[in-house]
């Protein structure tokens, strides 16, 4: 194949008790990148258009671009890939931006290859893709978006976690932009050992609760006393958009990735969809307007959608 085009979904990183660890796909919003093969034997981005498009085209610091080289140079190919990427998903939102186009532009310039690479295979220059935008290297974003759900991703491999059936997330995205960068820094300083004692129970009782269906042992853990209280004054409103959640019977809610979108899980979808209108009212009374996302936890991840000679 000379061309083909992927899509990304869209991510809810962190899930407040993982944090850089778990992460699950959106349905709906998302990334599309088309690749296509060149005789030049590099990796460059021809055009960026969509939501965001002040994007940078060097593939040093373009996180489509740069997992792409990754790809190239650890497959030793003897052809370029050229990169269209349009964005459906804005950048410092919390909904894995960077990473969808890094997921996107990998699934699209794989499906170019004989014998494409797995998902799970492409993992690790997802990971380099992701580092051009945070600096570091995590895969709660693109780990979910590869391979869809609910992951659980470690530096060197992806563990799909089952959910219960009917698990459902919403959630809110303000019209306002957060810098991951930002959102770490408000991680600076010492945290306390008790505080790694409750976000370790936080986790193991919602992985629990998921490989054995139990929505009660989510709900009892499903709650950030680690990162969230540092990170929650950079939202604002975030108080009273967590607490409509819960007061509409959320299993939990907290911030999507580094924010500033806030998501919860739900049993049933119509209690999510009458919850993110509660939550977006407490957005518009912090002065934010918000767009509201329901989607079920098991959603599918990056997929190819068309490819021609």
């Amino acid at each position: 194949m000379r061309t083909a085009s992927a899509f990304a979904p869209a991510s809810v990183g962190n899930v407040g008790v993982g944090f850089d660890l778990l992460g699950h796909a959106l349905e709906g919003i998302g990334d599309r990148v088309t690749a296509t093969r060149i005789a030049e034997p590099v990796v460059r981005v021809r055009k960026i258009t969509g939501v965001v498009t002040d994007l940078p085209f060097d593939p040093e610091h373009n996180t489509a671009a740069r997992a792409v080289a990754a790809w190239r140079a650890a497959l030793d190919l003897d052809f370029g890939i050229e990169l269209d990427i349009d964005k459906g998903i804005p950048l410092g939102s919390g909904l894995g931006g960077s990473a969808a186009s890094a997921t996107a532009a990998l699934t699209a310039a794989n499906a170019l290859l004989a014998e494409p690479l797995t998902p799970s295979q492409l993992y690790p220059y997802a990971l380099e893709g992701e580092r051009a935008a945070s600096g570091s290297l995590h895969g709660d974003n693109v780990g979910p978006q590869l391979l869809g759900g609910l992951v659980l991703a470690t530096p060197d491999r992806l563990v799909p976690i089952p959910v219960p059936p009917g698990l459902i997330a919403v959630l809110v995205h303000p019209h306002f932009v957060l810098e991951t960068r930002k959102a770490r820094e408000a991680l600076r300083g010492v945290f306390a050992l008790s505080e790694f004692v409750a976000q370790s129970e936080g986790l193991a009782l919602v992985l629990a609760g998921c490989y054995t269906g139990s929505f009660e042992l989510i709900r009892r853990g499903l709650r950030d006393v680690l990162i969230e209280p540092r990170r929650s004054s950079l939202i604002p409103g975030f108080a009273a958009v967590k607490q409509a959640a819960l007061d509409a019977g959320a299993l939990g809610a907290s911030i999507s990735g580094a924010g500033p979108s806030v998501f919860a899980w739900f049993e049933q979808r119509d209690a999510a969809a009458a919850a993110g209108e509660a939550m977006a009212a407490a957005f518009a009374d912090a002065g934010l307007a918000s767009d509201i996302i329901i989607s079920a936890v098991a959603n599918s991840g990056a997929s190819v959608i068309s490819r021609s000679e």
